[in-house]
């Protein structure tokens, strides 16, 4: 079985999350080994976290975009939307680990931070009810 583009791409970036998962458990591991407390920095252990969990998720969506039966274009950008957005997060995560700069980021939040978040929720939430949409209607009504 040949797997279409937008299938081999969303397993590309699911490697590609959990590749990063693996080197920020790296970076996760000696802030534990050198810290006195022997904790990692909130942010880091979030930014670590995070990215294994959205590697799998990822790999999830990987398989809705190849059993749908909506265009390879429409499965592309539904799957890339939500990966965009799981990368944000990671970013946002890796950035207040690296500045140290707060231990919740809603702390003092800013109207940014409140539309970015809602724009996540957005991307997300529709970006996979188009890819669930087209498992169902490639799956039980075609």
């Amino acid at each position: 079985m040949e797997l279409g583009i937008d299938t081999r791409l969303t397993l590309l970036a699911a490697g590609l999350i959990f590749l990063l998962a693996l080197v920020l458990g790296v970076w996760k591991y000696r802030q534990m080994a050198t810290s006195p407390e022997h904790f990692a920095h909130p942010y880091v252990d979030i930014a670590h976290r995070a990215s294994l969990l959205y590697s799998f998720a990822t790999l999830l969506i990987a398989a809705f975009v190849e059993l749908s039966s909506w265009p390879t274009w429409v499965n592309l950008a539904a799957a890339g939307v939500l990966v965009f957005f799981f990368l944000v997060a990671i970013g946002a995560y890796i950035v207040h680990g690296a500045k140290q700069d707060t231990t919740n980021q809603f702390e003092n939040p800013t109207a940014s931070l409140h539309i970015g978040m809602w724009a996540l929720v957005v991307g997300e939430i529709g970006g996979f009810a188009v890819l669930l949409a087209g498992f169902i209607a490639g799956q039980f009504f075609s």
